[in-house]
């Protein structure tokens, strides 16, 4: 698979190019294309959560890793033709497009419910113009929902205690305060600062407690939070393309991928004091570097890995994607330091670049894939002086 790497001197034009020099608008115009003669055939969803997808004739959008950075987040959102630029009102602009965030938008920034509310807001749009948004658990949503608070950055544990405020003034109606928080979460982050107790001085406990306790009852086992996480899968299957948060290995598909995905879903929706065997953490999906969450075989840099890893990790793929009859796999989990790329012999995609100011702060990068063609488009520079493209040929 042969990459060529273009640098094009010139004003950047209103929309993100793929390699053809074609606009992200164009591309969506090429996914409607492949349903002409008739009105485009409807999305269908199988499994709860939901594990296949049939999308025909839809323009695919993969997101990697947010970590709780809203900006990024609808810098990325923008990029990839899905969010209006112009509209402080997060109106989408991906008509049919079907989105994929595969995972991590919690942990290591402040704005994670904001993140979780804009995509479901999203998703609602979407829905109404023949498009969807989908999301992929990670690691990051599995530990938050056992209770592993390591990764919290302090602003989170603010966004928690002013979610539940703003969830209050709405009367506890759990919708309407979750589909608008990302509207007004700015604005309530701004007063919250301004205020006596708008900081996490060493000294100040109590509002440590509070913070602790909210995130708690938000994201505990059974709570609020952890049931619409529960909405998610860890493995999709969208169009015979695989998108997952660490890797899917031979022995999630043996084990069952909608096995997998009801128990994870069910692990989170009991309540952690029903301890009967049924509700245990499913292992094979979130613990373990060979875990669906944590895998990071088909992600890792080639600099860090032997031949012979690279070569296995190759084959594994191929006998992965062989068994479930997909053509692609696309994760995250793994920061790319140089940008969304493929892996094992173009079989796995990987499109964590590490945006979040809690990471590497990276320029965003999105994956798009149409009639089953992948391609990477990258955020402009500042400058718009100069956009680099990749096609992989």
């Amino acid at each position: 698979m042969a990459v060529l790497s273009l640098r094009l001197s010139f004003v950047a034009p209103p929309y993100p190019r793929t390699g053809t020099g074609r606009s992200a608008s164009s591309c969506r115009a090429v996914a409607s294309a492949a349903a002409a003669g008739g009105p485009p055939r409807p999305i269908t969803v199988s499994g709860d959560p939901p594990t296949v997808v049939s999308a025909p004739g839809r323009r695919i959008v993969a997101i990697g890793d947010v970590h709780g950075d809203l900006s990024q987040t609808k810098a990325a959102l923008v990029l990839a033709g899905v969010l209006s630029a112009e509209s402080d009102g997060h109106v989408w602009t991906g008509g049919r497009t079907v989105l994929v965030q595969v995972g991590d938008i919690l942990d290591r920034g402040d704005d994670e419910i904001a993140i979780l509310s804009l995509l479901s807001s999203l998703n609602v749009q979407a829905k109404s113009q023949g498009g969807a948004v989908f999301q992929v658990n990670g690691n990051h949503e599995t530990m938050n929902v056992e209770g592993d608070f390591r990764y919290v950055d302090p602003g989170g544990f603010d966004e928690c205690l002013r979610f539940l405020e703003y969830l209050d003034e709405c009367e506890g109606n759990w919708n309407d305060a979750f589909l608008n928080w990302v509207n007004v979460a700015e604005r309530r982050k701004k007063e919250y600062t301004a205020s006596p107790n708008g900081d996490w001085r060493p000294w100040n406990l109590v509002k440590k407690q509070k913070g602790f306790a909210a995130r708690s009852s938000l994201f505990k086992r059974g709570g609020p939070l952890a049931c619409e996480l529960a909405k998610h899968p860890v493995v999709l299957n969208i169009n015979d393309w695989i998108f997952c948060h660490g890797g899917l290995l031979p022995h999630h598909v043996e084990y069952g991928i909608e096995r997998m995905n009801r128990e994870v879903s069910m692990w989170m929706k009991c309540p952690s004091e029903d301890n009967d065997n049924e509700t245990d953490i499913p292992f094979i999906a979130t613990r373990g570097y060979d875990s669906v969450v944590w895998s990071r075989m088909y992600s890792q840099d080639a600099a860090e890995r032997t031949r012979r890893a690279l070569m296995l990790s190759s084959i594994i793929a191929e006998q992965t994607l062989k068994s479930v009859g997909a053509k692609g796999m696309v994760v995250g989990h793994t920061p790319q330091i140089h940008g969304v790329n493929c892996k094992c012999d173009g079989k796995v995609w990987c499109v964590d670049v590490g945006m979040s100011y809690g990471v590497l702060y990276s320029r965003p990068e999105v994956l798009e894939i149409v009639n089953d063609r992948p391609r990477v488009l990258k955020k402009r520079r500042d400058s718009y002086d100069e956009m680099e493209v990749l096609d992989y040929l």
